[in-house]
Formats: C-alpha cells, structure tokens, sequence
C-alpha cells in the first residue's frame, strides 16, 4: 500500500462503515454521502491495496477474510489513536501519561491509595502501576527508573536522588478496647511497665524506637510480638498486646472497626515521611499535585 495520507486515512473509515453496515446504501447513509461515493471509494481501496475485500453475490457486498482481517487492523489502530489521545491529555495535564510508583507498607493501605485515585479523578487519561515495599527497595525501585515516585520511612540516603522531607507524624498508642490503659486521655512509657507488645518486624530490632525508648526508662515489659506493619492492628484488635505507631498507617488499617482505640503517646516518637525522585523529575506537575493533595489528606488524620 502507498505512503499513507489522508485520503488513504478517508477510505479505510468508509470502507470500515461499510464492513459493519454490511451494504453501500446503509453505509452511505451513515457516512453522510452517496452511494456512489462508497462504491468508487472501495474500488479504489480494493486497487490500492491490491486485494478484493468484498464479492458481489446477487447486488450484495460479502466480505472476504482480508477485508475481516483489515476491519480488526483498522479496530487496533483506532484503539491505538484513542490511547494516543488519553495520553496527550494526562501530558497536558500532569506532564506525564505514565505514574511508577513505590511506597513503603506503612503509606500503602489507605494514604497513597487516596493520593492514587485522586490523580485519576483530576484525569482517567493516566496509566498507574503501584507496588508496596521496603524503604530500601523503594531507592532502589526509583534509582533504577523502575519506579517514577518512592514514598520512604527518613532517614535513607541516596548518591543519584532527590530525597525530600514530606511529612512527620506523632506516634499514638493503640491499645484494645476495654484494655485498662484504654480509659486513659494519654499514654505514657511508664504505663507500658509489664505490657505485652506488638511492634513491627525490622531486620534491626534495635533500631525500634519504641524500644529503644522502653530501654533507655528503664521499663520492664512482659514480652513482645514482632509481626509485619499490615497485620499489627489486627493483633492489638485480638488482644495480643499494645503498640506504638504512626497515626496514618493506623487509621488506614482501623477504617471501621472499634475494637481498637488510639490514644496519644508521651513523651513523643516522631515518624518522619519522605518523597524520593530522580532529578528530572523535579518540577513534575504530578508530584506537585502529591505534594499539595497529601498535606490535606493528612489533615483527615489524627495529630
């Protein structure tokens, strides 16, 4: 087939009409021209292409398997035009058609999905991928270009990316309903003396900050679970003990259920957030929108 042009362009649409009108007349019809026009437009197709796409049996068009095979083409090629145009306009929109993005569990069950569906209630044109993972794999996800935007625990260090403080947290204490220190408007580390605890399993246990806290008081405990952040709601719900965590991952996980109740946690441990980015994303209008739209998300979440 010749170089294609806009006239080649105008005889695959009408000979698309006419495979799914099934006769010159209705395609006419449809097509707002004569029927003429159509018979002479797939003539020239037809010789164009080289290729007989219709048999004429008894003033009726029976289309041959090329013109079937040219119809699905011709749907393929529509359906890349479409793709084309959603993308253009999450460009126009974000700067870019296509969101990576990386996040550590404790931002993955409710924050950074909010976030997601907000992009894409400002604009469906966007393509997203999201995986949960550990701050270290989060760098490694974006210094790769696997991922476009990783949401990391501070601190984390980085030769090749940006790393920007985005939020803190005040830790709360979660504690079961009807638990003794549930009655109290503040928990205290003196009040975890001979408690049981469920904190999150680290490769570093020292590096809790709970516990670190706990040692450096001088606080006893009865013993301790170290368990993934995803299912520590659920262990304190089931009375397995009490913890200490941050505000967001806690709501997300506590969305709708009461046997759990949180109370603020003295003296303070801070959860530090950040953004993590390659260069040339700096002035990204996405990760502007993440920007703004995260700090009022936060303001939904418990101080």
């Amino acid at each position: 087939m010749p170089d294609v042009n806009i006239h080649s362009l105008k005889a695959l649409a009408i000979f698309k009409t006419l495979f799914e009108a099934g006769s010159a007349s209705q395609a006419a019809r449809t097509l707002g021209i004569t029927q003429s026009g159509v018979s002479r437009s797939l003539s020239q197709l037809e010789q164009n292409l080289g290729l007989a796409l219709f048999l004429r049996e008894k003033n009726r068009l029976v289309a041959t398997p090329e013109a079937r095979e040219l119809y699905e083409e011709i749907l393929r090629l529509m359906g890349n035009i479409d793709e084309l145009r959603h993308s253009v306009l999450a460009l126009k929109e974000f700067g870019t058609s296509r969101l990576r993005i990386a996040a550590i569990p404790g931002l993955a069950f409710g924050f950074v999905p909010s976030l997601i569906a907000a992009l894409l209630e400002k604009n469906r044109s966007f393509s997203i991928s999201f995986d949960m993972m550990s701050s270290h794999d989060v760098l490694r996800e974006v210094e790769s270009g696997h991922a476009d935007v990783g949401f990391v625990t501070l601190p984390v260090s980085s030769r090749i990316l940006r790393i920007e403080e985005w939020l803190t947290t005040h830790a709360l204490c979660l504690v079961p309903q009807g638990h003794p220190l549930s009655d109290l408007p503040e928990v205290t580390v003196a009040d975890l003396k001979d408690q049981y605890l469920v904190i999150s399993n680290q490769p570093n246990v020292g590096a809790d900050p709970l516990l670190n806290l706990i040692a450096s008081h001088g606080i006893h405990i009865a013993g301790k679970t170290e368990a993934n952040i995803g299912t520590i709601t659920s262990l304190v719900a089931n009375r397995a003990g009490i913890s200490v965590m941050n505000p967001i991952t806690a709501t997300d996980q506590l969305h709708k259920r009461d046997e759990v109740v949180m109370r603020p946690f003295s003296p303070r441990i801070d959860f530090s957030f950040g953004l993590v980015y390659r260069e040339d994303w700096k002035h990204a209008k996405a990760l502007e929108f993440i920007r703004a739209y995260g700090k009022e998300l936060l303001q939904a979440y418990p101080a």
